[in-house]
């Protein structure tokens, strides 16, 4: 009898593996490099995306996903990266939507040229925008929402039902969101992918990523990911399956301390725009709410231009100024010196990030401490 669970305890029990000779409540790490290959069931090795720790992930991600298979990478970009070349080849043409993340970006710009692959980004985030780039020869679209950094929202369903239209395999960025807050493939997306650094790892100390999908897409997938290598180590996959435990409690006050914030940086004078898909305000707000669950625990503000953003940052007290996000801390970044920065200033303006665009990872810690942070720095 098959019992369906809910997503708390979907993060705490999937997967898990038994420990048969001590009986410990937690997933025992198996470190081997090298495992029998007579008489077995499957040949197991690191680079195989098949050790039992390995698995753990996979199951787990999966059914947060409500995917039929999902593998785990040794980061973000290596998971992007492998998904892509999987199903790309010499003249084939792929669409990216205008917004993505500035390493996904900077992959696109700099390697599709030399592997013969053609690539166009979107005029807008509309549907008619990635209709309008429709080739004979276009075999991916791949999107990112909520997008980085800007929190801009595709309407997920009406790109899924364009390019299943034409034939087309869809990827998402699930990043920001977390499986938590969107499930892409319940809406047609083919392949949803994870900087699994962030939010499925949660406590800055990790870093991975994972794809998930079916299970013909996944074993594409994996097929590329052994020549690539870019397995995940099993200490790194014990580390992640701590972390996923406490996902869903975590995502539940992302979501609740970034809504606090993005509302009341909405109301300072001091700050000419917040982005977050959880205001009102928000341009695509009515799509957002129909496709997540929670608005997620990242939002970004542009502060007024008499103010300096990198003395802004300095001023800080507890909310760190750090290169990445989704911990249970707060942090802060400026796009245009560390996520955006291999973008020319030209590329910047055109995606509408600014030096005095910030982008703010809202922590755990308690929403007044965090708000007061930025009042005082702003002061």
């Amino acid at each position: 009898m098959t019992i369906k669970k809910g997503k708390h305890t979907v993060c705490i029990h999937q997967g898990q593996i038994k420990d048969e000779q001590f009986g410990g409540s937690i997933s025992p790490i198996y470190m081997a490099s090298s495992y029998p290959f007579l008489d077995v069931e499957k040949n197991r090795y690191p680079r195989y995306f098949n050790t039992p720790n390995q698995e753990v992930i996979s199951s787990k991600v999966a059914a947060l996903e409500n995917a039929e298979a999902a593998l785990p990478f040794s980061s973000g970009m290596a998971a992007i990266s492998t998904s892509l070349f999987a199903f790309l080849q010499n003249g084939d043409h792929v669409i990216f939507q205008n917004e993505i993340y500035g390493g996904s970006y900077n992959l696109v710009q700099k390697d599709f040229a030399r592997y013969g692959i053609e690539y166009s980004f979107t005029k807008g985030l509309d549907v008619r925008h990635f209709e309008n780039e429709i080739r004979d020869n276009t075999k991916v679209i791949y999107i990112e929402t909520p997008s980085n950094p800007l929190l801009s929202i595709t309407d997920v369903k009406a790109v899924a039902d364009l390019a299943r239209k034409h034939g087309i395999l869809t990827m998402i960025d699930n990043t920001f969101a977390s499986p938590l807050n969107q499930t892409p493939l319940d809406l047609g997306i083919d392949i949803s992918i994870h900087s699994a650094t962030k939010y499925l790892s949660g406590h800055s100390d990790i870093s991975a990523g994972v794809v998930a999908g079916s299970a013909k897409n996944i074993e594409k997938i994996m097929l590329q990911a052994r020549n690539l290598g870019g397995n995940l180590s099993d200490f790194m996959c014990f580390l992640l399956e701590r972390s996923i435990k406490t996902l869903a409690l975590r995502i539940e006050k992302h979501n609740e301390n970034a809504q606090f914030i993005a509302d009341q940086l909405s109301l300072n004078p001091m700050i000419s725009k917040v982005y977050y898909p959880g205001l009102k305000t928000h341009k695509n707000h009515e799509i957002a709410k129909s496709q997540m669950h929670g608005f997620g625990g990242m939002l970004s503000f542009e502060l007024n231009k008499e103010f300096d953003s990198k003395v802004f940052q300095k001023k800080l007290l507890m909310i760190k100024p750090s290169m990445s996000l989704a911990g249970v801390e707060s942090t802060i970044i400026q796009p245009s010196l560390t996520s955006h920065a291999l973008l020319s200033v030209q590329e910047r303006e055109n995606q509408g990030i600014s030096d005095n665009l910030l982008r703010l990872s809202v922590g755990l810690e308690n929403k007044e401490d965090i708000l007061a942070d930025i009042e005082q720095a702003l002061r």
